[in-house]
């Protein structure tokens, strides 16, 4: 009974308790594992930078095309990455029964995510193959005003 003597604070944990102090280290490695891949993908942005950089300087910019293509999937990376490591984290800090630590991801992955969706839209637009311009008729085609006569001749 608490207030005996010889009662201590690890005879009052529940299960929930001692699954919540498991689950600190699955969620450590979680936050290590997001920002080791934050940190890649900086570099990442560095290294291209510094490309683009030398392409600028020696090449006028001939590979502008290719680097800014390699630029856009850095964005969408980056994206997915900022947004979906705390998405993640959250998730299996709720499994795990760490409520607090869920809601704080939770919060971070909505608030990083807004931005990101935005940033992540326009540089898939970017990615993303326009199509052709359409070409002129193939056949004749009618003038308006009773001309039955092919245009140009």
């Amino acid at each position: 009974m608490p207030g005996q003597p010889g009662w201590t604070n690890l005879d009052r944990m529940t299960s929930s308790t001692t699954t919540a102090r498991r689950g600190g280290p699955v969620v450590g490695l979680l936050v290590l594992l997001w920002l080791v891949g934050l940190l890649a993908l900086l570099w990442w942005a560095f290294a291209l930078g510094m490309e683009s950089w030398a392409d600028q300087q020696s090449n006028g910019g001939a590979r502008a095309a290719e680097l800014g293509r390699q630029g856009n999937q850095l964005l969408l990376a980056l994206a997915v990455v900022a947004a979906g490591g705390p998405a993640l984290i959250a998730l299996a800090a709720y499994w795990m029964r760490l409520v607090r630590t869920g809601t704080v991801f939770l919060v971070l992955a909505v608030a990083i995510g807004i931005p990101a969706l935005w940033v992540a839209a326009h540089a898939y637009r970017d990615l993303a193959p326009s199509p052709p311009p359409p070409g002129p008729p193939g056949h004749c085609v009618e003038l308006s005003g009773g001309d039955t006569r092919c245009p140009g001749g």
